[in-house]
């Protein structure tokens, strides 16, 4: 592997352009790998090796499947710390995140695609109707640079399960975990043409992706403003497009809940990745009575973050690239109030890397803009509330609807206000998500779902065959 070359036909290919860039290491500020950026000649070839690939693909069996999908996790878990030193590189991670969370994440993707395969009913009988579930066809997806890992494999892997053929358009500023995947890919005989893999940018590889006649379906995780491009582009051939956007999740902590562990909890999470996670809690309500207790817990917490691996439960990386950075930095500039810890600038003592400090900001008002804009960084903002049906208006008071927490002295409390939210996921008293459960939001935060049978489903075709079975009499 070149990386230099694309992924095309089963093959490492030279590109037909000669534009390239560098991959920068965020913690150092250096390069570590050079990659060129795709054409729409190279998106072609691409997407015409996916066609051809379609016709015998689509027909394999499911144990055909299962095997190629079984070689894959084989394949993956071997190669496992070198995914995890790609990801480390390409967007910062902390390796203890690296290994402990995005390359599991992978393989868990894979592993549910698997199981999710293993009994799925694509045919099913109406009456004398039958129903049957199809590859919807070329797949184009484009993954982000915050979880790179996370966000291909569960596209790829109900991709592969359901059928499809497809190319990919990794983010250029986190690649090489993309690249990585693709040999392991061939190494596991994924037939040529199946999965492709073109480096460029969104206006013109994701751009082209989105109008592409070729290309039967989109699934495009990023920020919100950037799919709605990708959907206006791509409504001109009237594709599906699945897209997973944006968040501003809140995490509402109830009077009778623990409110030293719910703090401590929603505070980390918060920070995990450093703040870049689509469903982060980045809006902390609490009861204005509660207010100074769970300010000073979570000026603990942020206090306790580290910038190296020796505390690897408190370790944050830097954020993925300069121009986040530089987002997140302005981001802190325009607020009015002071913030409580943090702020503009990097951690004290750091002076290499595009590190950001943890920052908390209290009582503020939410209908700032901080308040209500994504920031994907180690940002928190705590909101006070004096009712509970206040704390649910200001949680559903936002252009989003992706993910929402909720922490409660009992489940039965904590259950009945998350069936308020207008959110497509709820954690309930510290749960961690489910890979077998759909992922997606509702509003602003996109549309389709991802993961499990759901993440399957977005690949398929349904079509209705009248008459199968002889009517009964």
């Amino acid at each position: 592997m070149n990386h230099r070359d694309f992924y095309i036909d089963g093959q490492w290919v030279k590109p037909l352009g000669t534009e390239t860039l560098a991959v920068i290491d965020p913690s150092t500020e250096c390069a570590v790998a050079t990659i060129s950026l795709g054409t729409l000649g190279d998106l072609d070839r691409a997407v015409a090796a996916a066609r051809r690939a379609f016709d015998h693909y689509s027909q394999w069996t499911r144990e055909q499947r299962l095997a190629l999908l079984a070689a894959i996790i084989e394949g993956y878990r071997e190669h496992s710390e070198a995914l995890a030193q790609c990801v480390h590189q390409e967007m910062g991670a902390p390796l203890s995140l690296a290994r402990s969370a995005h390359v599991p994440a992978g393989l868990g993707h894979l592993q549910r695609a698997y199981a999710v395969l293993e009994d799925y009913a694509f045919d099913r009988t109406h009456g004398s109707t039958l129903i049957s579930r199809e590859p919807i066809g070329v797949c184009g997806l484009i993954t982000p640079w915050n979880w790179p890992l996370n966000q291909l494999t569960c596209k790829l892997a109900p991709a592969l399960a359901a059928g499809c053929t497809m190319v990919l358009k990794p983010s250029e500023k986190a690649p090489l975990s993309a690249m990585l995947l693709a040999d392991i890919l061939h190494r596991a005989g994924v037939p040529k043409g199946v999965f492709n893999l073109v480096n460029g940018y969104g206006p013109t590889v994701g751009d082209g992706m989105a109008r592409h006649a070729g290309i039967d379906m989109l699934s495009f995780t990023g920020s919100t403003g950037a799919g709605i491009a990708v959907a206006k582009a791509a409504a001109d051939t009237v594709k599906r497009v699945s897209q997973e956007l944006g968040g501003k999740s809140a995490n509402l902590i109830l009077a009778d809940a623990d409110l030293e562990a719910a703090v401590r909890h929603g505070v980390s999470s918060c920070f995990r990745n450093s703040g870049q996670s689509c469903n982060a809690p980045t809006r902390m309500l609490v009861p204005r009575a509660l207010q100074a207790r769970a300010v000073a817990i979570a000026q603990a917490v942020a206090a306790q973050v580290c910038f190296d691996d020796s505390h690897p439960a408190t370790a944050m990386g830097p954020l993925a690239n300069q121009a986040q950075f530089e987002r997140v930095q302005a981001l802190l500039a325009a607020v009015d109030s002071p913030p409580v810890c943090g702020g503009v600038g990097r951690p004290h003592g750091v002076t290499t890397g595009f590190y950001a400090r943890p920052t908390i900001f209290a009582d503020v008002d939410p209908d700032t803009p901080i308040a209500r804009e994504e920031v994907f960084g180690p940002v928190l903002v705590i909101i006070p509330y004096d009712s509970e049906d206040q704390a649910i208006a200001i949680a559903n008071d936002s252009p989003y609807g992706l993910s929402g927490y909720v922490t409660a002295g009992s489940l039965e409390r904590a259950r009945a206000v998350a069936r308020r939210l207008r959110t497509g996921m709820v954690h309930l008293n510290g749960s961690k998500a489910d890979n077998g459960a759909p992922f997606g939001g509702y509003k602003q935060s996109g549309n389709g779902r991802e993961w499990g049978v759901f993440g399957l489903e977005d690949y398929l075709e349904v079509k209705s065959l009248f008459g199968y079975q002889p009517s009964p009499d």
